[in-house]
């Protein structure tokens, strides 16, 4: 699998899926709870993608 088209992507698209992913755990939060976290976490991971992705821009 091909990991280079994921570094070129831009810091926008990042921050656009971790919102996608906490407002998905927000809606599965009662009925999954291992669903819920793991959507979390992985926004939070994202995010974070999207920041140092943003800072090599610069």
């Amino acid at each position: 699998m091909n990991f280079f088209s994921i570094k070129n992507l831009n810091p926008i698209v990042f921050y656009l899926i971790s919102v996608i992913c906490f407002v998905l755990a927000n809606l599965v939060r009662d009925e999954n709870m291992g669903l819920y976290y793991l959507l979390l976490v992985l926004g939070l991971v994202l995010f974070v993608i999207g920041l140092i992705a943003k800072r090599k821009i610069k």
